[in-house]
C-alpha cells in the first residue's frame, strides 16, 4: 500500500472490519482521504462501528485533525496512519483511538500512540478494542440513569439570547417529562439559521464528538425541524433526531388516557408526519419505538401515504363526532343552569391542584409539565345551594405545535364555551409575563377572548408576602395557594360573586 502510495502520490486507505476483511479500498489525494457511506455498519448503542481505518501519508505527517474528526464522528475503531517514505516501504506509525477517560468536555477525546515501525507491533487489535468498548460501557452506565434515553437539547437563536435560554430551560423540562436523561444542553447564536443543518455543520461535529463523550442515543432541538433538515442531521449523526414537536407529542401519547384524547393524539401525530414520510426510510427509521415513536399511532404511522391521509379522514370525522357529544353535554349543563367555569394556564401552573382543593378532589397532579391532558370537570358548590362546573384544560405552552392545536380544539372548546376563565400564573416564576402572553396569545386563536376572565396569581407560598400586593396591583388578579389554601375563600368568593351576580342581573332585566 506504501509503495502504490508513492507511485500514484496520492493517500490510499483500506476499512478492516474486526474478522481482517477489507470493506472499502479508498483513493485519496495527496493531502486526505474521503470517507464512503459507512451506515450499512451500523454502530450500536455503546459500540464502536467494527470498522478500522488504515491509511498512508506521504509527507511525513501525523493523525490530522480530520482523522481524528472521522474517528469520533463516524465512531469508528482506530484510525492508523502509516508513513509511506519515499523508497515505498512503511515508516512510522500512529493509532488514533477514543479515550474513555477524557473528562467532559474535553476538545480532544481521543488517544494518539505512536509507533516507530509497523514490523514487530503485536497488539491484539480484537482484544484491544473489546476492551475498550467495556470500558466505555462501565463508563457510560455510571452516568446514565437506568431504562433512561440520554439527550442533548439543542436551541439556535438569531435573536434574543436570554429568551432563547429560557425556551432552552423548558425543553431541557419537557425532555425530563418525557422520561429522557438530559445530559447537556447546547445553544447557538446565529445571524441566521442554517438550512441544511439548523445550526452549521461546523457546530454539528461538536455536537457529536459531546454526544461520543456522554453516550447520548438522542438529538433534541428546540426548532421544529424541516423534513430535509431532519433528514440531514440524523444521516449526519446517526441519532435519533426529535424537535420540540416531536416531544411535546410523545408526552402527549404517554399521557392520554381517554379515547378523545388517544384519537387526539394519533390525529396531530399523523398532520406532523405526513410531509416526513418519504424520509421514513433514512431518518425516520430511528424513531420506530421509544422517544418519537410511541403513542397510539405507532404502529399505524407506518403506513403508506394514501393510507395516511384515509386515517387521518376517520380519526376527523370521529372527534368530529366526540365534538358535538361534548357539545350535548354542555347544552344540558346550561339547560339546568349549571354555570361552566374554565380553569386555563400555562403547564405546571397548579391549574389541577387547584381543582383540587377548591372540589376536594383528586385528579392527577404532578410537578410535571402537561401532568393534566385530557379535561376533568368537577362540581363546586357554593353556600344557598349553588354550584358550578368547574373544569381543568390542557396547559398551554410557548410555540404549542399548531397539529396539535387543531387536534385539541374540540377540548379546548370547554374554554370557548365557559361563562368565566379563571387564568391561572405561577407568581413565582420570574417568566410570569412571558406565560401570560402566550395564554393569552393561545385563547385569541381559539376565539375566547370574549369569555370574561379573572386573574388567579397561585403558587404565593412560595414569594416573598411583601411582593403579594405588588403582584395583585400589576397583574389585577387574586393572590392565592393551590397548596395551602391561603387566599381561596376570596378566590371563591370572586367567583361566585362574577357568575351569580351577573344571572341575577340578568333576571332582572339591568
Amino acid at each position: 500500500m506504501c509503495e502504490l502510495s508513492r507511485l500514484t502520490g496520492r493517500q490510499l486507505g483500506a476499512m478492516v472490519d474486526r474478522r481482517g476483511r477489507i470493506t472499502h479500498v479508498i483513493v485519496g489525494d495527496a493531502h486526505r482521504l474521503f470517507i464512503p457511506d459507512l451506515r450499512r455498519h451500523r454502530a450500536g448503542d455503546g459500540r464502536f462501528r467494527g470498522l478500522r481505518l488504515l491509511h498512508t501519508h506521504l509527507r511525513g505527517e501525523g493523525l490530522s485533525r480530520d482523522d481524528l474528526t472521522d474517528l469520533t464522528l463516524l465512531k469508528l475503531d482506530a484510525v492508523v496512519v502509516v508513513q509511506a517514505l519515499m523508497d515505498g516501504l512503511p515508516g512510522r506509525v500512529e493509532l488514533g483511538c477514543l479515550d474513555p477517560a477524557a473528562e467532559d468536555g474535553a476538545l480532544q477525546p481521543w488517544t494518539v500512540e505512536k509507533v516507530p515501525s509497523i514490523y514487530g507491533w503485536q497488539t491484539d487489535f480484537r482484544l484491544f478494542i473489546e476492551d475498550l468498548e467495556e470500558q466505555f460501557s462501565r463508563r457510560d452506565a455510571a452516568r446514565k440513569l437506568p431504562g433512561a434515553e440520554g439527550v442533548i437539547v439543542i436551541g439556535v437563536t438569531t435573536g434574543d439570547a436570554t429568551e432563547a435560554r429560557a425556551s432552552l430551560a423548558e425543553l431541557h423540562r419537557l425532555a425530563e417529562t418525557a422520561g429522557l436523561q438530559v445530559l447537556d444542553q447546547i445553544l447557538q447564536v446565529r445571524r441566521r439559521f442554517d438550512p441544511k443543518y439548523v445550526i452549521g455543520k461546523g457546530k454539528l461535529e461538536t455536537v457529536l464528538v459531546r454526544a461520543m463523550q456522554l453516550g447520548c442515543e438522542i438529538l433534541a432541538f428546540d426548532q421544529e425541524l424541516a423534513p430535509s433538515q431532519l433528514r440531514n442531521i440524523a444521516t449526519a449523526t446517526d441519532l435519533k433526531v426529535v424537535d420540540r414537536t416531536q416531544l411535546i407529542l410523545d408526552i402527549f401519547a404517554q399521557r392520554a388516557s381517554s379515547r378523545e384524547g388517544r384519537l387526539q393524539v394519533e390525529l396531530a401525530q399523523l398532520r406532523y408526519r405526513a410531509p416526513r414520510l418519504k424520509i421514513m426510510p433514512t431518518a425516520m427509521s430511528r424513531l420506530s419505538g421509544g422517544i418519537g415513536g410511541r403513542g397510539p399511532g405507532e404502529t399505524k404511522l407506518e403506513i403508506n401515504r394514501r393510507r395516511s391521509d384515509e386515517r387521518l379522514t376517520r380519526l376527523q370525522q370521529q372527534l368530529k363526532k366526540l365534538s358535538k357529544q361534548r357539545g350535548l353535554r354542555r347544552s344540558r349543563r346550561k339547560r339546568v343552569g349549571l354555570p361552566q367555569v374554565a380553569i386555563v394556564g400555562y403547564t405546571n401552573a397548579g391549574k389541577s391542584t387547584l381543582l383540587n382543593t377548591m372540589t376536594r378532589s383528586k385528579v392527577d397532579a404532578e410537578d410535571k409539565l402537561f401532568a393534566t391532558l385530557d379535561p376533568t370537570s368537577r362540581r363546586l358548590r357554593f353556600p344557598e345551594a349553588r354550584e358550578v362546573i368547574l373544569t381543568d384544560t390542557v396547559g398551554f405552552i410557548r410555540n404549542l405545535p399548531k397539529d396539535l392545536m387543531h387536534a385539541f380544539r374540540a377540548t379546548l372548546e370547554e374554554a370557548i364555551e365557559a361563562d368565566l376563565l379563571l387564568h391561572v400564573l405561577d407568581a413565582s416564576s420570574v417568566e410570569i409575563d412571558t406565560h401570560l402572553r402566550e395564554v393569552n396569545q393561545t385563547l385569541e386563536k381559539l376565539e375566547s377572548t370574549e369569555v370574561p376572565t379573572l386573574i388567579v396569581l397561585n403558587k404565593i407560598d412560595a414569594v416573598d408576602p411583601s411582593r403579594w400586593r405588588e403582584l395583585k396591583e400589576r397583574y389585577g388578579g387574586i393572590v392565592c395557594s393551590a397548596q395551602t389554601g391561603e387566599g381561596l375563600d376570596t378566590l371563591m368568593h370572586t367567583i361566585e360573586h362574577r357568575l351569580f351576580q351577573k344571572q341575577q342581573a340578568e333576571r332582572s332585566g339591568t
